[in-house]
């Protein structure tokens, strides 16, 4: 009995609000279905961790040990890029090369923040881990900032996670505000041009190579991305290839999430500056699809109306529910237009230029002084 009543008067009011955020996530992860696999693990997460005189997180804790093997090491999030390459298609791409300009001007907020933080005083390391967040690809921020500033991994990696969460209420709103709806009505004929298995297999080893030579720091990354389309694409290896995209992506998120909601702790989270980078993480996420959306345009008219604006903005890494998104709001105005495969292509495009954005930015950053 009198350790209840010590457990009870040793809650702070700084941890009763962070066991509410965590109990919110939780509440959005099964009531309203936002990216559960994520928000319930991190919502739990939090909730131990600021439950007052327990060992989880102290020490040797559970919570502890899984922050230090899987996300000081990097080991999760390369795991996720595992299992997330071995579910890529990147066919639509291959079929269609000229989207990947689509796929680089989503990652325009990732700079456009970067620049926007190191105005309001953060430091230019802790400036570029927050604009990863606009990659919109959460073990791409985790990568960095665990490198770059290991202090605001919390609230960046909450940030990176609940915008992708929110996609489907923040991106359809861009979309109509920024296109007409005649734009949204150009069909893109899709008579795709084969692909053989040759330059699906090739794919994946090519930018290996070539993107280790140029951006080395983006090569864990990519690498772990092309792995697990190569497990898929090379035929012999579907074992494999199906575990990376079940059993391995789905432990490792579940690990991930916990060790994340685990550093969700009042003392650490509760600060004005997570304001701030919650802030700075929906503005980079807006520009970036804002940039594809303009980029869109500017193809559209540029290309005598052959490309749908829309596609730009599935030009974001959140695959495939941006392409999803594109789609959906093209056939709200033509339920005949069917634009998911050149959406899944700049999609795609999107994935791997978010891990080349944020490799090399780790790159550029973490050899200033």
């Amino acid at each position: 009995m009198s350790s209840l009543f010590a457990g009870l008067t040793a809650v702070s009011p700084g941890a009763l609000v962070m066991m509410a955020a965590g109990a919110v996530l939780i509440a959005l992860a099964i009531a309203k279905r936002y990216e559960p696999l994520l928000l319930l693990p991190i919502g739990f997460g939090c909730l131990v961790a600021n439950l007052p005189l327990h060992g989880m997180t102290a020490g040797d804790g559970l919570l502890t040990l899984l922050h230090r093997a899987g996300i000081e090491t990097e080991l999760l999030p390369l795991l996720i890029f595992l299992g997330v390459g071995a579910m890529l298609d990147f066919g639509p791409l291959l079929a269609r090369p000229s989207l990947l300009i689509l796929g680089v001007a989503g990652q325009v907020g990732v700079f456009a923040t970067l620049l926007l933080a190191s105005a309001t005083g953060f430091s230019l390391r802790q400036a570029a881990s927050i604009g990863v967040i606009g990659a919109l690809d959460g073990p791409t921020s985790i990568f960095v900032t665990v490198q770059l500033a290991p202090e605001l991994l919390a609230p960046i990696a909450v940030a990176a996670y609940s915008y992708m969460s929110l996609i489907p209420l923040i991106q359809p709103p861009l979309m109509r505000a920024l296109t007409t709806t005649s734009e949204r009505r150009v069909r893109m004929a899709y008579t795709p041009r084969p692909v053989s298995r040759r330059a699906r297999v090739l794919f994946p080893l090519v930018t290996t190579v070539l993107v280790g030579l140029a951006i080395p720091s983006a090569t864990p990354l990519v690498a772990m991305l092309m792995l697990g389309n190569l497990l898929r694409e090379s035929g012999v290896t579907e074992r494999l290839a199906r575990a990376a995209e079940n059993e391995i992506i789905d432990v490792s998120t579940l690990l991930l999430g916990l060790a994340i909601g685990a550093t969700m702790e009042a003392s650490h989270f509760l600060r004005l500056e997570t304001v701030q980078i919650l802030a700075l993480g929906l503005f980079a996420m807006v520009i970036d699809t804002v940039g594809g959306l303009l980029l869109g345009k500017l193809l559209c008219a540029l290309g005598g109306r052959r490309i749908n604006p829309l596609v730009g903005a599935a030009g974001i890494s959140a695959f495939p529910m941006a392409a999803r998104l594109a789609a959906q709001v093209a056939q709200e105005d033509d339920p005949d237009n069917f634009l998911l495969m050149h959406a899944l292509g700049a999609n795609a495009a999107g994935q791997v230029a978010s891990a080349v954005a944020g490799g090399a930015l780790l790159g550029l950053v973490s050899q200033l002084p």
